[in-house]
């Protein structure tokens, strides 16, 4: 399977790094997909040498030297994340039934499209998985009987999806306003401090105050019971934690830079298709988990938001 010719396409979202644009193309360019679907946002007005930026960044695009279909979706203007990336997913899935989709700071181990492309295989008519992910925030767990679990957890940070989940997308989040749905969500994530935890960012989210797309995502994944897989080892490095990044601008952040490991093919499936508690209990208590302080300041920043 590792030798063998990559099918999937391979979505790349890019911006304004070329540094780590180019890092993430080369490992691209090693799995050699028949496809590439290419997102880009246009430059911001006022920001000197972004126009250079972003003209350089897309010129790596150019250097395609392998047999492959390259679909390019560039904006002339600046959209910000939320709905460049939303209206650029919406793009690809117009085009294709299935993709792995990179961001420009999200480095693969190789074994990273393999893993995907299998699973996407597998599962695809299971309507109970929706997200394929290449990061494992703990780095490693439990890759000595299984190679993967699933999780209530969505990660950006390289994943692999099909048409049929995304369009259940919604970039506003209408249905946030539902009351049996956060109750649905709240009963998925059957913690009632995680829940408050990610119920926060939901609340900026629908009122507009976050510029993100993934929120959405995350919420459209509980609203519909749906689960995401993660793998037992971690595939995916974010190298974008600069001041140039947009939401990764802390340098000493510990979910920057994680080692990649090697996925043992062929791969190992869970003993049962359930949640792992315990994996999604370890990774709120070791990113997300806040002090009574920061609670209480998002607290008001979400009655702000609703007032």
């Amino acid at each position: 399977m590792y030798n063998s010719k990559l099918r999937t396409p391979v979505v790349f979202i890019i911006f304004k790094r070329p540094d780590t644009t180019e890092k993430v193309f080369e490992a691209i360019r090693q799995a050699k997909p028949p496809k590439l679907l290419v997102i880009a946002d246009g430059a911001r007005p006022g920001i000197p040498g972004e126009v250079e930026k972003c003209a350089a960044t897309r010129a790596i695009i150019d250097r395609v030297d392998w047999d492959c279909e390259v679909l390019k979706n560039y904006a002339d203007e600046n959209m910000g994340c939320k709905r460049r990336v939303s209206s650029g997913l919406d793009w690809v899935f117009n085009t294709v039934e299935e993709a792995i989709i990179l961001e420009d700071d999200c480095l693969p181990h190789p074994t990273f499209f393999r893993f995907c492309e299998e699973l996407l295989e597998k599962y695809k008519d299971d309507e109970r998985i929706m997200t394929i992910g290449g990061t494992n925030l703990l780095v490693e767990w439990k890759s000595d009987i299984q190679s993967y679990h699933f999780s209530i957890y969505f990660n950006c940070w390289g994943w692999a999806t099909w048409k049929r989940v995304w369009n259940y997308y919604d970039v506003d989040m209408k249905l946030w306003d539902r009351p049996q749905i956060r109750d649905r969500v709240k009963e998925i994530i059957a913690d009632k401090e995680q829940y408050l935890n990610r119920k926060s960012k939901f609340d900026l989210t629908y009122h507009g105050k976050v510029d993100s797309w993934a929120h959405q995502f995350f919420f459209m994944c509980l609203a519909h019971s749906g689960l995401s897989i993660t793998p037992s080892v971690n595939l995916i490095s974010n190298i974008g934690f600069t001041e140039e990044g947009t939401h990764t601008k802390v340098v000493n952040s510990p979910k920057a830079n994680l080692p990649l490991q090697s996925m043992t093919l062929p791969l190992r499936k869970p003993r049962e298709l359930a949640v792992d508690r315990e994996y999604d209990l370890r990774r709120y208590e070791k990113f997300w988990k806040q002090s009574l302080l920061r609670r209480i300041i998002n607290k008001g920043k979400s009655l702000l938001a609703s007032s």
